[in-house]
C-alpha cells in the first residue's frame, strides 16, 4: 500500500474518533501538547505521525493503535450511525412503514402537541400492559 493510502486511512480514522469523542484539533493540541500544524496535517491527510504520537492518540481515545492506522470498520457503512441505539431505531423505521409515517407526521407537529401525543401513547401502552391506576 502506498504512503498516500496510509495517510488517507489515518486521517479518516483520526477524524472519526475525534468526531465520536466530540474533540477538535485544538483539544488534541491542548490536551496532548501536540504541535498545532502537525495535528492539522494528520487530520487533512498530508502527513503521518510518528508511532509514539499514534500510541498517545490511541490511549487518549481508549482504542488500539490499529484502530488509527489500519483500514477498519470506521470507514464502513456499519458505522454510519455513531450510536448503536440510533442505528437500531433507524433500521426499525426503515423496515416498518407505519413507524416511518409516524415519524414523518411528528416532524410537523408543534413541540407541545407532540409531547401531549407522546404522553397519550404512553398511557395507552400502560393500559394495554395493565399498569394503570384506575382509581385516579
Amino acid at each position: 500500500m502506498s504512503e498516500e493510502s496510509y495517510k488517507k486511512i489515518f486521517s479518516r480514522n483520526l477524524n472519526y474518533y475525534m468526531k465520536i469523542n466530540d474533540k477538535t484539533q485544538s483539544d488534541l493540541v491542548n490536551d496532548l501538547n501536540f504541535n498545532k500544524s502537525a495535528v492539522s496535517t494528520w487530520c487533512n491527510g498530508t502527513r503521518l505521525p510518528r508511532m509514539d504520537k499514534v500510541e498517545i492518540l490511541a490511549q487518549y481515545f481508549k482504542i488500539n493503535r490499529s484502530d488509527l492506522i489500519e483500514e477498519n470498520s470506521t470507514s464502513d457503512n456499519d458505522h454510519y450511525y455513531l450510536n448503536e441505539e440510533t442505528r437500531e431505531i433507524a433500521q426499525e423505521a426503515f423496515n416498518n412503514p407505519e413507524l416511518r409515517a409516524l415519524f414523518k407526521v411528528a416532524r410537523d407537529v408543534p413541540p407541545a402537541r407532540l409531547r401531549a401525543h407522546i404522553e397519550f401513547m404512553k398511557t395507552l401502552k400502560a393500559q394495554e400492559q395493565g399498569n394503570t391506576d384506575e382509581g385516579c
